[in-house]
């Protein structure tokens, strides 16, 4: 007698986020559909749509424009709607939403039509004012939760309680083919050098991120300057870069402009705007700064940065202490794949950037080194997908 083996059936997966610009969530987005592509599932993202489109499109998921980035709450109910029409229509399997405003919506849709419901709490976990962490709380209502760091888990599990949702960690990962320091990026980044006016003597430490206040831009510049006035011409091969745009925030990004002039007329930043090639913006920098003001539940910059074998400075908060290891991790340099400074303190920071600066090209060529095999254990991309596929497939098995 001849056993047949049935195999099960590949899950359709329908990501709901409110848009497909720049992001860690929708990088992270794109990246779970091309690796459910690969397994042989199919992948649908319901967005207001984005630069990130294109992507599925040539990988040959689906896109499909919904308004789900509304808080309104006429759109929201009728997105409801929508996105219950969608999953009937298209034999949706797993409804994973990936931002509250569309979670709400995605979640009553899950319910309507008896899908499992998963999200990933991405962003910051509010403990006040109640009204914000009841708005939260649609997070935590599916079946299972994604943090994206323990630190995200820890704040969840704090000012949520228990919801009987499943808590599972899945760092954000990173493709650790694209940021490859022996890979094309480099030539890539050796253009980037040029288009931002660095020299071959430049040291060039670069910040990226929406120019928003949090992000830090004001506190590197200021710290900058002090490390000219620390270092004097010691310090003259050191150059700023602030890779990415203002969506808007004009007035910030002005007051960004007038803190140059005023700190020193000569310091030397420059405000290079929105860069879709982050394997070569971290090819073409020195050191990467990531000195958030508010603790950033996993701080994706720093892990690309370490990846591409660079040396990073973060902020001593958030996810960051999960992301980089600092001297004060194992007793000493030897180990650390970059600096813990204290948040908010120019001071600090510009003391990590001098000690940056004054470490000769095989320390800190070791250091990014150590940096990159720290993420490649811990970040890549593989075990990120890995595991949510995981999560996927436990939830259809159940």
């Amino acid at each position: 007698m001849t056993i047949k083996l049935v195999q099960p059936a590949k899950p359709t997966v329908l990501q709901v986020i409110p848009s497909l610009g720049t992001g860690g969530a929708e990088r992270t987005t794109i990246d779970v559909a091309r690796a459910l592509m690969a397994d042989g599932c199919r992948a649908i993202v319901a967005s207001r749509g984005g630069r990130l489109v294109r992507e599925l499109d040539q990988m040959g998921a689906e896109h499909i424009e919904l308004p789900v980035h509304s808080k309104n709450p006429v759109v929201m109910g009728l997105n409801v709607e929508r996105l219950t029409r969608l999953i009937e229509k298209q034999n949706v399997d797993i409804v994973h939403a990936r931002s509250r405003a569309p979670a709400w919506s995605a979640l009553a849709a899950a319910r309507r039509t008896k899908r499992p419901f998963v999200t990933t709490y991405h962003s910051k976990v509010h403990e006040r004012p109640r009204l914000k962490v009841f708005y939260n709380s649609v997070m935590t209502r599916g079946a299972v939760v994604i943090a994206n760091s323990e630190f995200t888990a820890e704040r969840i599990r704090k000012f949520h309680g228990e919801t009987g949702a499943k808590i599972v960690t899945i760092p954000r990962g990173t493709d650790m083919s694209e940021f490859d320091p022996a890979g094309p990026a480099v030539k890539r980044g050796e253009v980037l050098r040029e288009q931002w006016g660095a020299g071959s003597g430049d040291t060039l430490f670069m910040l990226a991120g929406r120019l928003t206040r949090w992000k830090g831009q004001l506190l590197a510049t200021e710290a900058l300057g002090r490390l000219n006035a620390r270092m004097g011409s010691s310090a003259a091969s050191a150059k700023l870069i602030l890779v990415g745009d203002a969506q808007g925030r004009t007035d910030y990004e002005d007051e960004i402009k007038a803190a140059i002039e005023a700190y020193n007329p000569a310091l030397r930043v420059r405000l290079v705007g929105h860069c879709d090639d982050m394997p070569a913006a971290c090819s073409a920098a020195d050191i990467v700064l990531a000195p958030s003001l508010d603790p950033e539940p996993f701080g994706r910059s720093a892990v690309e940065a370490q990846a591409m074998a660079r040396p990073v400075i973060v902020a001593d908060h958030g996810g960051a202490k999960d992301t980089v290891l600092d001297a004060s991790d194992s007793g000493g340099i030897p180990a650390a794949t970059g600096w813990r400074v204290t948040p908010g303190d120019a001071d600090a920071l510009a003391s990590a950037m001098a000690e940056a600066l004054a470490m000769n090209s095989t320390d800190r060529q070791a250091m990014g080194t150590r940096g990159r095999a720290f993420v490649a254990d811990q970040f890549s991309m593989k075990a990120m997908t890995d595991r949510t596929l995981a999560v996927y497939r436990d939830l259809v098995d159940r």
